[in-house]
């Protein structure tokens, strides 16, 4: 047990002196950068410099009794590593007095060795001169053209991979973006980034006019040198759009609407209200109407963004919104909604109870489905009209001139319409059972309470 906890301390004050270990730099002109890679790599750090001309690097050791190496490795990686003999020291510091730039570096002290990779960014610099525009454009993407110049930034690993530091360029440009919830399109802005110098940029078409506007990279922006170029102003080409559709439901009990919430359909008459939402860009626009849903022949179709329409007959229809932009080089078309209207129906009641037990049966109504005009007159036993219906939702209570009528046999005649052109010519009787209440019988002229 005690060698182990001896084993621990060793291995963490080895570590300890590894760490209190630096590394620096001399007769630059620009702070240095450092990197920490990924541990995969083998190397402890990077260090990225302005420039190396008259620039030397120093190795400060722990203490002065330990040898200290240096070796210099290239793209073969460390294991063709090369021992460096110009190599001053003074006490625990060790000097080489001209960095050898975009190079590995071994510095060895006893048996702990730190790896590291020089950069000489005057090798790579990054210049920016211009961004514009393709003139030739796609509907869905951007091409950019970027006028400057930059090398990638190499660098290998121990093992002698060959990698690649980013330079975190950035594109920046405003777009629109679709809130669901407001139902409306919001500007944005969108940042991209690229490791790399591209001459050629491909991107998501923006939807809004916009400039566009590149910058770095990361490590002149480190140095306060960053640079920037900004395009003209871009116009929109590229479209989009959103649809909706709302129904107008009604919560009537005698209609059998055979729907739900997530459907649009049911008894006719349907109230159905689309709406679109087109970006910038769009000139023209339709809403259009099918009973294909292949959209083969268009029965109908309108200009306007927002359609309000009523469905009076039988069968599916397909509704969708088609946009295109100035020229007609874009075209985005919307979702497709199917609208089903059912079968008329009609079925009467022959009997009821008013004021028998309220909200039970205690009101004379047909049951119906996609019925589109409807007339209904009762009459007494002695002809006299004493009610007339105008809708199937409607339906009588049982009263003349604001009075309850007497218990006995009413009459109806019914004329409709179904929404699948079915003419429905009724006639039947009403009884009225369970009368609660005074019962009078009016006179012969039908005035008053009639039985």
């Amino acid at each position: 047990m005690k060698k182990v906890i001896f084993s621990v301390i060793l291995i963490l004050f080895v570590y300890a002196c590894a760490m209190s270990q630096t590394i620096s730099f001399s007769g630059n002109t620009h702070a240095v950068m450092t990197l920490t890679p990924e541990k995969n790599t083998g190397l402890n750090k990077i260090y990225v410099l302005y420039d190396t001309d008259g620039v030397s690097m120093s190795f400060e050791a722990s203490d002065a009794y330990s040898p200290v190496k240096w070796y210099k490795y290239g793209t073969l990686g460390g294991g063709y590593a090369e021992e460096i003999t110009e190599i001053s020291q003074s006490g625990t510091i060790t000097t080489l007095s001209q960095v050898i730039p975009n190079s590995g570096y071994i510095i060895e002290v006893g048996d702990i060795r730190k790896y590291i990779w020089i950069v000489d960014y005057s090798d790579y610099y990054l210049s920016l001169d211009g961004i514009e525009p393709d003139v030739n454009q796609d509907c869905g993407s951007i091409s950019l053209n970027v006028s400057g110049s930059g090398a990638d930034i190499n660098y290998t690993t121990i093992n002698g991979i060959a990698k690649k530091l980013s330079r975190e360029i950035k594109l920046t440009y405003s777009t629109l973006e679709w809130d669901s919830e407001g139902k409306q399109w919001n500007q944005i802005e969108v940042t991209e980034e690229y490791e790399g110098f591209k001459p050629s940029i491909y991107e998501q078409a923006p939807l809004c006019n916009t400039t566009f506007v590149l910058s770095g990279d990361k490590f002149l922006e480190y140095w306060g040198e960053g640079v920037e170029v900004v395009s003209s102003s871009y116009t929109a080409h590229s479209i989009d759009v959103q649809t909706t559709a709302e129904q107008i439901r009604r919560e009537i009990p005698n209609e059998k609407t055979e729907s739900d919430e997530t459907t649009l359909g049911g008894s006719a008459p349907v109230d159905v209200t689309f709406s679109a939402y087109p970006t910038d860009a769009v000139a023209q626009r339709e809403w259009q109407m099918s009973s294909d849903p292949e959209f083969g022949t268009i029965e109908s179709s309108y200009t306007e963004d927002v359609l309000q329409e009523t469905f009076t007959e039988v069968g599916t229809f397909y509704v969708r919104y088609v946009a295109r932009n100035a020229d007609g080089s874009c075209e985005v078309v919307g979702e497709t909604y199917t609208v089903s209207i059912g079968e008329s129906g009609l079925i009467c009641p022959n009997a009821f109870s008013p004021q028998a037990t309220p909200g039970v049966n205690d009101e004379w109504r047909v049951q119906y489905k996609s019925i589109i005009s409807f007339k209904c007159w009762i009459f007494n036993r002695w002809g006299v009209q004493i009610c007339e219906l105008n809708d199937p939702s409607q339906g009588w209570d049982g009263k003349y001139k604001g009075k309850y009528v007497g218990s006995g046999t009413y009459y109806y005649v019914i004329q409709a319409k179904g929404a699948d052109g079915k003419n429905y010519n009724l006639k039947g009787d009403i009884n009225i059972i369970n009368y609660k209440g005074n019962e009078t019988t009016g006179n012969n002229n039908g005035e008053g309470v009639i039985e």
